[in-house]
């Protein structure tokens, strides 16, 4: 079942998209300060959305609220993304064992499409369409009759840490990699072997936040 979304925009949400456009392309590395007149100038909307956005973006963990500096970026941090990729593992394996189905028809021509734009962002380097994409394979293979509230659970937690994906820019090595076990998953369903998709799932998330966490110590080192 596909992801739904609204396509109504409020100056709030463009205000958003522009400041996490700004810290996924690494424009906006961590520390540095979010002003809301330089936002609201580039977006071309008043200031007010734009404190909408930055409050919703603290509560998303996309920026932190420093004393007497304001909302500037949020570093990402061993500790958070050992707890991030761990419920991630947990409840995505989770999910496809929930939904015990083999992946075929419609939501497998779904996935195979999304693979394909994912296999041009590996090829062109670009982080940013493949992290959107990641979440998007994701999702779909995760939205089952059967998987309903984990889905939703994941729905809620991808919302809330969805700054992690930003991680893709420390270990663009990750890419290719990412991309090949994404299609071992997507195998294992199409044959329905669930067990081994599920496996492979919970692998998969271990993979990405080892390889994180050496980015991050690397980055500090």
């Amino acid at each position: 079942m596909a992801e739904s979304r609204s396509p109504f925009r409020t100056k709030a949400d463009l205000a958003a998209d522009h400041i996490k456009h700004l810290i996924m392309s690494g424009e906006a590395p961590p520390g540095t300060k979010i002003t809301t007149r330089v936002v609201a100038e580039a977006v071309g909307i008043s200031e007010t959305p734009v404190r909408e956005a930055i409050k919703q973006l603290c509560s998303e963990d996309w920026l932190v609220e420093r004393p007497h500096v304001g909302a500037v970026v949020a570093e990402l941090t061993v500790a958070n993304v050992r707890e991030l990729y761990s419920v991630r593992a947990a409840l995505t394996a989770l999910a496809l064992e929930l939904g015990g189905v083999p992946l075929e028809g419609a939501r497998l021509a779904e996935v195979d499409a999304v693979l394909a734009e994912c296999e041009t962002a590996v090829a062109r380097e670009d982080v940013a369409a493949f992290a959107r994409l990641n979440r998007r394979f994701h999702s779909l293979l995760c939205d089952t009759e059967h998987s309903k509230l984990t889905h939703r659970m994941l729905q809620s937690l991808w919302a809330r840490t969805e700054t992690a994906q930003r991680g893709f820019r420390l270990v663009p090595w990750r890419l290719p990699k990412s991309h090949a076990e994404h299609i071992a998953i997507r195998n294992a369903l199409v044959a329905g072997d669930i067990p081994l998709a599920g496996t492979l799932q919970h692998a998969h998330e271990m993979a990405a936040m080892k390889a994180l966490i050496e980015g991050i110590q690397e980055t500090h080192g």
